[in-house]
């Protein structure tokens, strides 16, 4: 008898939706964009918890000498994770590749100051998301916790990551999936 491997599935350009009873508060109710998944682990951006700040505050501390646009002034900046938290990411659609940009097939992933320049300059990306830190898990530690229902997956969309307000995101990425989120319990049943 011959026995097959199955390959596993990995859920690159996701979004993870944590469920309503997820325990860590770093990622209750939150959206993750997951950028890379393979053997060797996850990586994602938590695309719904702004962090208070906007483009104009963090180019104000790592580029005072740049004149910012009041409209590139006012993005927000989101709380991309835990990891790392004082490092920028800059996840974005667009041919053009800056110091440090990570080609991810449809986007690419940009942690280099030059793009944030661009931006200001009116020569960055036409979509964009920036974010402080990331979500990171270990080779198997992500699998285990879809394992255990802590997530949702669904296919990511790119309305709702460049378009969508960051308090809609989460409602509309379950409604991706034809589920209410309101309509779980937050408490586990077993029969």
């Amino acid at each position: 008898m011959r026995m097959t491997q199955t390959l596993p599935s990995y859920l690159k350009h996701h979004f993870l939706i944590a469920m309503p009873h997820m325990e860590d508060p770093r990622f209750a109710q939150s959206v993750i964009y997951l950028c890379e998944h393979n053997a060797d682990g996850a990586m994602g951006l938590v695309i719904n918890r702004p962090s208070g700040l906007n483009l104009g505050d963090v180019l104000e501390q790592t580029s005072p000498e740049l004149s910012v646009p009041l409209d590139i002034g006012e993005r927000i900046v989101f709380n991309g994770g835990p990891v790392q938290s004082e490092r920028g990411f800059v996840l974005h659609r667009g041919p053009r590749k800056w110091e440090s940009s990570l080609d991810l097939g449809p986007l690419q992933l940009t942690t280099s100051r030059d793009i944030l320049v661009d931006m200001t300059r009116g020569q960055g990306p036409g979509e964009s998301f920036v974010a402080l830190g990331y979500a990171g898990w270990e080779a198997g530690q992500l699998e285990q916790e879809l394992l255990d229902n802590v997530w949702l997956s669904c296919p990511a969309d790119y309305h709702i990551l460049f378009e969508l307000a960051a308090e809609l995101r989460l409602d509309a990425a379950a409604r991706s999936l034809g589920i209410d989120l309101g309509l779980l319990t937050s408490q586990a049943g077993h029969a």
